[in-house]
């Protein structure tokens, strides 16, 4: 008896001594980030950083930064975050929005910025995997070219075999819930991989992971409910007159995104005459067209009500950047199924508002910075852009309302959550759509609170899926209200009522 107790007792040590050692030497120690240019001092977590090759033959890589929790790593959730365009680097959400860091732009052109920790990180309550996708974007590439004549589907197929391969070189996050969160054309990108994670499970794809729920913010959802959405916010936030938004609606007979007649487009012409000269990314924000423009707006800002100015205030103790480029999606315009143009390449007939993203630029193209964080030779990825126009698009998903269906009925949670600020994919969209899918309401509007004040509005439906608002908030809604950004997604992630 003693025998065989001793011998239970040794193997349960051994499996405890295993795990220990599992935990202790999983992640690939040549991936670890042992300083950040920029940064003085040590890093609140470990960070890793490196590629995944997900297609051997062809020499696909996808680039990934991985910030672990300054929690407790070991059990806090893991999140993919995914930046949208399509054709946009997820260092946007990193050095932008809810990162570990506050960039300081450099004092003198050239010089690296200076980095501060950041008080409103998500990494404070959730280890996050920042990810280049689909390949040709940010640091993301392939020896084959013809792969950067992608899509939807393909994009979301690629970044599963990624999830399955990362995973395999950190197994001990396996056990952490896992969560995939997005915003702008992430909108398609967070429930079509979603939907291929959930098929993964069902068909017993190795690893298993513990795939818990989704956000997604501000996001391309559906071309008629997106497209409809414009003019009803734009009336709502009194940008145009009320005769002017019925006589749209009664030419246009309430589709505004597909003209039907001559006296439709021509309100639709006064309506985007109108809203001209706004930062389509939150209105309440300055648009940048050189120094007599920033004087202006200046001015102009100084004479609005101290209330009206405090809706759009952020306690991020850097401004929040002038350039809005890119992530976002359509520009007054639904995306439709087919090629969806990046904004460089509009740019060549369009004027891309509000630009200014030089402090991204210069820390990522930093020879220091791309050595430090494991990034490939420059012979191979020459620069860092934070939206390309390597890659050519297809939009072959359709409709998301599709995905999100069969996500929430499955028991996957859900929180839809809009700046209420932004024009580019206004919160009317959002409201319209998760209000269309049907559920029963379990959670009438209401608003929300943080720090002790309103925050926004939600409303809950049965089988996991909410929707929030978040008051005075833009496109990227991190970058304006991050201590209420961390509030909602700690909350979520804890499923905690909001």
């Amino acid at each position: 008896m003693t025998k065989t107790v001793t011998s239970i007792h040794w193997f349960l040590f051994h499996v405890y001594f295993s795990y220990v050692l599992l935990l202790t030497q999983s992640a690939p120690q040549t991936s670890l980030v042992t300083h950040v240019p920029g940064f003085n001092g040590s890093l609140p977590s470990n960070h890793y950083a490196g590629y995944v090759t997900v297609d051997e033959n062809h020499g696909r890589n996808l680039y990934y930064y991985f910030v672990a929790s300054e929690g407790k790593p070991s059990e806090d959730p893991v999140v993919l975050w995914l930046n949208g365009g399509p054709g946009c680097s997820s260092f946007d959400g990193f050095v932008y929005e809810h990162g570990p860091f506050n960039f300081e732009a450099a004092k003198t052109r050239g010089d690296l910025p200076t980095l501060h920790l950041n008080p409103h990180s998500w990494s404070k309550v959730s280890n996050v995997l920042y990810l280049d996708s689909p390949a040709g974007v940010g640091f993301s590439y392939s020896k084959n070219e013809t792969d950067y004549i992608t899509g939807d589907t393909k994009t979301a197929s690629d970044t599963h075999a990624f999830l399955l391969k990362w995973f395999n070189l950190y197994p001990e996050f396996l056990p952490n819930p896992f969560f995939i969160v997005g915003e702008s054309y992430a909108g398609v990108y967070v429930p079509t991989l979603a939907y291929e994670v959930m098929k993964g499970i069902d068909a017993g794809a190795k690893p298993i992971l513990n795939f818990q729920g989704y956000m997604v913010g501000n996001g391309v959802t559906d071309e008629q409910i997106d497209g409809n959405a414009l003019v009803p916010f734009a009336h709502g936030m009194g940008l145009i007159s009320d005769d002017l938004f019925e006589e749209a609606n009664v030419e246009c007979k309430g589709n505004f995104y597909n003209s039907v007649s001559d006296n439709c487009s021509s309100k639709l012409e006064k309506v985007d005459q109108a809203i001209d000269g706004l930062n389509i990314y939150d209105i309440l924000e300055p648009c940048y067209h050189g120094t007599e423009a920033e004087e202006f707006s200046a001015s102009s800002y100084i004479r609005l009500p101290s209330s009206f100015r405090k809706l759009g205030e952020t306690e991020r103790p850097l401004a929040v950047r002038k350039r809005m480029f890119g992530r976002a999606w359509p520009l007054r315009a639904p995306v439709r199924d087919g090629i969806v143009p990046t904004w460089p390449q509009l740019s060549n007939s369009n004027n891309v508002p509000c630009t200014d993203d030089e402090v991204a630029n210069a820390w990522l193209n930093n020879a220091e910075v791309r050595k430090a964080i494991h990034t490939v030779k420059e012979s191979v990825v020459s620069s860092w852009d934070l939206c390309t126009d390597r890659i050519s698009f297809n939009h072959d998903a359709g409709s998301m309302i599709k995905f999100h269906k069969n996500l929430t009925s499955r028991g996957y949670r859900a929180l839809i959550y809009s700046g209420d600020h932004d024009m580019c994919v206004p919160f009317t969209g959002s409201q319209a759509w998760t209000r269309s899918i049907g559920y029963k309401i379990v959670d009438e509007w209401r608003p929300w609170t943080s720090n002790g004040q309103v925050a926004g509005f939600t409303q809950g439906y049965d089988k996991n899926l909410t929707f929030l608002t978040i008051k005075g908030a833009g496109h990227t809604v991190p970058e304006y209200k991050p201590r209420e950004a961390l509030d909602f997604y700690k909350r979520f992630l804890a499923g905690l009522p909001i």
